[in-house]
Parts: C-alpha cells; sequence; structure tokens
C-alpha cells in the first residue's frame, strides 16, 4: 500500500478506504461517537463532566478511559485547566492578535481548526481553513492520522487560491505550531494568531462550523467508509459556501460574500 500511494504521489495518510481504528474495540468506538456528541453540543465540558453525563445515559465508564479516548479524539475542553492542549515544548507559541479587531474584510482574517469525525467503523479527522469574514471555508482535508502533514497539505491548496489573508488564526496544537506550518505562512507574509489556552470565544466561528456540519452532515450520514466521507463531505461543503444562506450574513451565502468585490 505504501508502494502504490508513492506511485501515485498520494500521502498514506490520505488514503481513506479504511477509517482508522487504533486499535479500539467496537464498544470504544461507540462510546468515542457518544462523545463526540456530547462535546459537540457542550464544548466546554471536560472529561470528568463528559462521563458523568455518559453515566447519566447509561454507559458504564470511568474518568480514565473517557479521558484517554478523548486524547485519541484530539478533544479537550475550551476552558483553562490542567487538562488543556499543549504545543509541542520546542515549538513556539504566537500572540493572540484578534481580541478588540474589527474584522471588515474578506481575507483579513483566515482560521483553521481540526475535529474528530466518527464513522459506523472507525473515525477520521477534518481540518477546515475558514474566512472569518464571510464564514467561507477556503478548504478543507482529511486524514486517519493527526500527524501535520494533512494540515499542510489544506494550507497549500488554500494558499493556491491565489488569495491570503492578513492574519492566520489557530489553537495551540502541535501540527499548527510546527516549524513547517508557521514556516508557510511566514513565507507570505502572514501574520500568525493563535488562541489563548483555554479561551472558549477565540475561535468562535470555527467552533459554530463543526457543530453546523455535525448536526447536518456527519451524524446523519453515518459515514461507511473514509472514501464515502470525502465524497460527502465535498458535497456538503460546496452547499455550506454556495447554496446555504447564513442569517448572520444578511441572508447571503458565504460565497457571495467572500467573492462579492473580485
Amino acid at each position: 500500500m505504501a508502494r502504490q500511494c508513492e506511485l501515485v504521489g498520494l500521502p498514506r495518510s490520505s488514503f481513506y478506504y479504511s477509517p482508522m481504528h487504533n486499535g479500539e474495540s467496537p464498544e470504544n468506538l461507540a462510546l468515542m461517537k457518544e462523545i463526540d456528541q456530547i462535546y459537540t453540543r457542550w464544548p466546554f465540558y471536560g472529561y470528568p463532566r463528559i462521563t458523568d453525563q455518559l453515566r447519566h445515559d447509561g454507559w458504564t465508564v470511568n474518568y480514565k478511559r473517557v479521558a484517554r479516548l478523548m486524547r485519541v479524539m484530539g478533544l479537550q475542553a475550551i476552558v483553562p485547566g490542567p487538562h488543556t492542549s499543549k504545543p509541542h515544548p520546542q515549538n513556539p507559541v504566537y500572540p493572540y492578535l484578534l481580541r478588540d479587531l474589527d474584522v471588515i474584510r474578506p481575507d483579513q482574517v483566515w482560521a483553521a481548526d481540526i475535529t474528530y469525525i466518527p464513522m459506523s467503523s472507525g473515525f477520521l479527522y477534518l481540518m477546515a481553513i475558514m474566512d472569518w469574514f464571510s464564514r467561507y471555508v477556503v478548504t478543507w482535508e482529511l486524514s486517519n492520522s493527526l500527524e501535520t502533514d494533512f494540515c499542510l497539505r489544506a494550507l497549500d491548496q488554500a494558499l493556491r487560491i491565489g488569495r491570503r489573508p492578513e492574519i492566520f488564526n489557530t489553537d495551540q496544537g502541535a501540527q499548527f505550531t510546527s516549524q513547517d506550518f508557521t514556516g508557510m505562512l511566514q513565507s507570505k507574509g502572514i501574520r500568525i494568531s493563535m488562541d489563548g489556552r483555554g479561551r472558549a470565544l477565540d475561535n468562535v466561528f470555527v467552533e459554530r462550523l463543526w457543530r453546523t456540519v455535525k448536526y447536518e452532515e456527519v451524524y446523519p450520514a453515518d459515514y461507511g467508509d473514509g472514501r464515502e466521507a470525502r465524497r460527502r463531505l465535498g458535497r456538503y461543503f460546496e452547499f455550506y459556501d454556495d447554496v446555504r444562506p447564513h442569517s448572520s450574513l444578511g441572508k447571503k451565502t458565504p460565497s457571495e460574500i467572500y467573492y462579492a468585490n473580485n
């Protein structure tokens, strides 16, 4: 499989035929789906409160098990505390530049984030880059691991459209603090902004995007495999950008706002 991917120039993390199991049992995979739905509804919940909610819903689980599964899923509560995410210790962290900033035009600020995508058997990770002003999803990418390469591919694809932001905002995850990722931004003269640890509103528009995508597409679809996930998410993001009106945009679509004067 590695040789086949090499011959066609496809990174192995981009080969989506089989979703990622990571040695998890069917029971754990089902539990991870439940955790994801609770977290999507209440992203300020850490593993203790999620464990309590799971127990309330009839699951027999302990805190240690839920904490481990949340680490696999890349989830943490969006409140300060000892369990918030940490950047790689050798990677620099950049200040948050969006506080009190009036975002008044497209390409002033782009933001990126990663979320967990449950499947009927297994899971993937989804990364998206969004224009803050228009809510336009510039690009997105799937991976069966949390390695940095799929974030780099998404960033490269976004910059190839011929437009670039003044500021690029992310959380402090290792993928975004990596030298490869920050270096690509700096080479284009883009200012780097990173959320404060555990701050709920620093990347609020991407958090809202994840809730929308999951409730409107991911949960109802219950993807059978990665190929189906890629196909259906591609169709959904076209709908989201080009068809779905947003009340915050005066009932216009993100595409209409993003390309209004271009």
